[in-house]
């Protein structure tokens, strides 16, 4: 197999990257990738403490970093916490919209609060970081970046049990996709991430759930052993972090073998669609 050199971000060294759902899974790898590379932290996550350790181990990799408190389905917080990061002076060059959570229903059977939660964090939570952080980084100027972690289901048909999921984050892309086209001509890359299962806590997501959309509820242990089995989020950093230095694009971590040939099998399908 080939072997690929980790692609250095040497034009981010010493400035800023923000990254939201920092608080463990692929936030935290990212965040802590971002460090080691020499880049400073903003740990943005619903949950304080666990963004506090995110930043702890960012600075013990040799850089500073701070933590930013809010729920991203939250136009407000969201708002306020970008007021306050551009108060203290602080710009993040790159932006990594990470936050989502996951909704083990279907819309069919999916409660309203269900249905509003998952669209409210996996989708509007994109245009309302965006909208929040990008223009004081606009403002601040130098090489910018926008990153949107979606999934390996927002590239191929919506498969079952977990519809709801699945549709929310073909919405992710889909905003991230408007995204680079509002941001290509004013010069900031932006890289989607479409990452297969892995072993993060995506499973228990409602153990931060906020009131307004049913609360807290903590998921049976068991429920994530099929996550616990699953490969470390780690290994996105490096093809990420590789289309970072290529200026933006897609990045696809498959973790099986079948989401080649069902994304492939979705592009027939449309192909076949066409009517001449």
């Amino acid at each position: 197999m080939e072997h690929r050199r980790m692609a250095h971000l040497t034009e981010y060294r010493g400035r800023w990257a923000l990254i939201t759902g920092a608080g463990d899974g692929i936030g935290r790898s990212l965040a802590l990738g971002f460090a080691r590379e020499g880049l400073n932290v903003i740990a943005l996550d619903i949950r304080a403490e666990a963004a506090q350790i995110v930043a702890s181990e960012a600075r013990a990799l040799g850089v500073q970093a701070r933590v930013l408190t809010a729920d991203v389905s939250d136009r407000e917080a969201v708002m306020r916490s970008a007021h306050d990061l551009q108060s203290s002076g602080i710009a993040p060059a790159i932006l990594w919209v990470n936050a989502g959570v996951g909704a083990g229903t279907s819309i069919l059977e999916g409660s309203q609060r269900a249905i509003e939660w998952t669209m409210a964090v996996n989708v509007f939570g994109v245009a309302w970081t965006a909208q929040a952080f990008m223009p004081g980084m606009l403002s601040a100027g130098g090489p910018l970046h926008l990153g949107v972690t979606a999934s390996s289901a927002s590239i191929v048909d919506v498969q079952g049990p977990f519809t709801l999921y699945a549709a929310t984050k073909q919405g992710t892309a889909a905003f991230a996709e408007a995204l680079a086209a509002e941001l290509k001509p004013k010069g900031v890359g932006v890289t989607i991430l479409y990452p297969g299962l892995l072993n993060t806590n995506i499973w228990n997501a409602a153990r931060a759930r906020p009131d307004r959309f049913g609360g807290i509820t903590l998921m049976p242990d068991a429920v994530g052993e099929r996550w616990r089995q699953a490969q470390s989020p780690d290994i996105v950093v490096e093809p990420t972090f590789r289309q970072i230095a290529q200026g933006g694009g897609r990045v696809v971590v498959a973790t099986d073998d079948q989401t080649r040939p069902l994304f492939e099998a979705r592009m027939r399908s449309i192909g076949e669609a066409f009517s001449s």
